[in-house]
């Protein structure tokens, strides 16, 4: 981003804050909804521009809201604690034992020998379904770093020309399409759930997530699959690389993975789930997830060590993490100080419209916005205003919500 523009944010966000926030009171606001407004737009700003450290002004929030009397110190440090933050933190942690083991890139690898190499349109479907799947449960990035050096090697033997372009966009496009499938495959469908929880009171579910989510994802991946491979002819076989025999570690690292994810998708459901059948009603997402990031540390790879060690493990994005708690205190003040309502009242408007013109607006929104800024800092600053939306109007704040945060 332009250096001059990146110095002037930083004097930008400031002036905006105040010049808003005098609006609000001369208009007749409280004084916490001008405070709100005042640091949102400050967070805002800096976010977009970065003059500082994204999770350095994310931490904005927990000095200032409770400094002018918005919140108390403990609602603020609080949503910095928040159980989200920690199913995050607990994914992320996760995330990196699979690849220290590297049991990701022999699922990877199974899964595009499964797809074949027939035919051109075959191997980008393989890459393509390989990135979606490991996307659910690693970062994006991630899985396409992971991915590409393999992609890389198979183009070299490939006689189609055709080929390179498809694929690297394919194992691209899969990526950012399967974070959708899971609450940890992108941070936005944790923003979504933190904001939803906060907002509404009710808590949504990892199965209930991925019942929403994996529906999109086998309706997305092969349209984009298809869209990719649309001019692509040639069906010649290619050389693929083995997968290998598995390592201890690896197959270790895949069962804990495996069992986390099933204790998942059955904690509270079906039939109220095992925390229902051993009494376990107070657990949720967040300690399902630490407590496999536990057995990780206890668990030996065979060789002597743990599948984890803490050198790999600090290795997060624990920025992200701040990030995220800078805008769950902004949603909680948000509604404290009374500006959820009173934004939800203003565009509210918006109810005579048809809901599929609505729902493509904040879609279109969403995405353009994701181009310039973070998607998680978009997603935090959006949902509390659907969620006043939705309810200034009658409407079930999820019909805004989650389209919202599957655009991101």
């Amino acid at each position: 981003m332009n250096s001059s523009l990146t110095s002037r944010s930083l004097w930008l966000g400031p002036i905006l804050a105040f010049t808003a926030g005098f609006l609000l009171l001369t208009s007749g606001f409280s004084w916490d909804a001008a405070i709100t407004l005042s640091v949102a737009i400050v967070c805002v700003v800096w976010w977009i521009f970065a003059p500082i450290p994204i999770p350095v002004t994310s931490l904005i929030p927990l000095v200032a809201l409770p400094m002018f009397g918005v919140l108390s110190m403990e609602q603020a440090s609080a949503a910095y604690g928040h159980y989200l933050v920690l199913l995050l933190l607990g994914g992320f942690i996760l995330s990196t034992a699979m690849e220290k083991s590297g049991a990701h890139l022999r699922v990877a690898l199974t899964m595009v020998r499964a797809f074949g190499g027939t035919s051109s349109r075959r191997l980008v479907f393989g890459f393509m379904a390989a990135s979606a799947l490991l996307s659910m449960w690693i970062s994006n990035t991630a899985t396409t770093l992971m991915l590409l050096p393999v992609a890389l090697a198979v183009i070299e033997k490939a006689r189609d020309p055709a080929l390179p372009v498809p694929l690297l966009l394919g194992i691209a496009y899969a990526a950012s399409v399967g974070g959708i499938g899971t609450p940890i495959g992108t941070p936005p469908n944790v923003a979504f759930m933190a904001i939803y929880s906060e907002k509404v009171g009710v808590d949504i579910s990892f199965l209930t997530w991925m019942t929403w989510g994996i529906p999109v994802v086998l309706v997305l991946l092969p349209i984009v699959g298809l869209w990719l491979t649309r001019n692509l002819q040639y069906s010649g076989g290619v050389d693929l690389p083995e997968v290998g025999n598995w390592k201890t570690a690896e197959r270790r690292v895949m069962c804990v993975f495996a069992l986390t994810a099933l204790a998942w998708i059955t904690r509270s459901e079906p039939f109220g789930g095992w925390s229902a059948l051993f009494s376990l009603s107070a657990t949720n997402d967040s300690m399902v997830a630490l407590t496999a990031v536990i057995i990780m540390f206890l668990v030996p790879d065979g060789e002597g060590k743990k599948l984890l060690d803490w050198d790999t493990a600090k290795k997060i994005e624990w920025g992200l993490l701040i990030l995220f708690g800078g805008g769950i205190a902004i949603a909680k003040a948000f509604g404290e100080s009374g500006l959820s309502e009173s934004l939800g009242q203003a565009v509210s408007v918006v109810s005579i419209w048809h809901p599929l013109a609505i729902l493509v607006v904040i879609c279109l929104c969403v995405t353009f916005m994701t181009e310039m800024t973070s998607n998680t800092a978009t997603t935090l600053l959006l949902m509390p205003i659907l969620a006043a939306a939705a309810i200034a109007v009658g409407m079930d704040p999820r019909l805004l919500m989650v389209p919202a945060a599957m655009s991101a």
